[in-house]
């Protein structure tokens, strides 16, 4: 594993109409690291997001993803490097069978046989999918929760190394919720958790990357930041529901970077 996987120098991304989206982020995250990216509708979460395997290029800035800097030479690398899981699973599920659509992504990477076999199976134990069970079943037939954890598994397939994930706890029921969380814990990957889900964020990750208006007003330890109530009300957020510690001092906490 890469040491230090992702790697994002003054990135920055306008839209065709000129609205600025990003401006100047600078990131760094460590391998094994389970970072939350959090902030309001329209703050640049999905967009940082689909630069990191090259759905978007960088326009301003730099993007290094493992070894390789993200760029059209790259793709194929990059792409086999960071796994994204998008916000819906109804947009990653396309094929006939359950069975299909995890293998679909190592299958067209040229893997075949004993070896495609043994990947889906991987990636289905992984998620807790019995494959005697769901493996020729319609993914149109599926629970949010079992077609969320089909499209991590028809992820983690192609083996990647980082793990991106847009509101994974979307539209999912508490249980199958709690289950989510869960299998995140257990993955090793290095992972990107973009959310909403603020006592998601806080129970699964240690650090937190809060972006307003394109750019990173905060990134440092999410404990302290959900102690935050005013500063989390500034860029649109609430301290989640679960947190019931008293809020702690900021002015005795260690200093972190806290643009603003």
């Amino acid at each position: 594993m890469h040491h230090n996987p992702v790697l994002i120098q003054n990135l920055s991304h306008n839209y065709p109409d000129g609205t600025s989206s990003l401006n100047g982020i600078n990131l760094s995250i460590q391998a094994g690291e389970r970072v939350a990216l959090i902030g309001a509708n329209g703050s640049g979460k999905s967009t940082l997001q689909l630069h990191l395997n090259g759905i978007f290029l960088p326009q301003s800035g730099k993007i290094k993803i493992g070894q390789w800097e993200v760029n059209s030479q790259n793709l194929t690398q990059i792409r086999n490097f960071v796994g994204l899981v998008f916000q819906n699973p109804d947009n990653q599920l396309f094929m006939p069978t359950v069975w299909d659509d995890i293998a679909f992504g190592p299958k067209n990477g040229g893997i075949k046989g004993k070896e495609l076999q043994l990947r889906v199976l991987e990636a289905m134990e992984a998620v807790n999918i019995d494959p005697h069970t769901y493996g020729s079943k319609n993914p149109d037939n599926l629970s949010g929760g079992e077609k969320k954890r089909v499209a991590i598994a028809g992820v983690l397939a192609m083996q990647p190394q980082v793990l991106v994930l847009d509101e994974p706890s979307a539209q999912l029921d508490p249980s199958s919720r709690r289950y989510l969380i869960n299998l995140l814990q257990t993955l090793s990957l290095t992972q990107l958790i973009a959310t909403h889900d603020l006592d998601l964020a806080w129970e699964l990750c240690d650090r937190t990357v809060i972006l307003s208006q394109g750019e990173i007003v905060y990134d440092g330890y999410t404990d302290q930041v959900m102690s935050d109530r005013d500063f989390l009300e500034k860029h649109a957020l609430e301290p989640p529901l679960s947190y019931s510690r008293p809020y702690c001092n900021l002015e005795d906490a260690p200093k972190l970077n806290k643009q603003d």
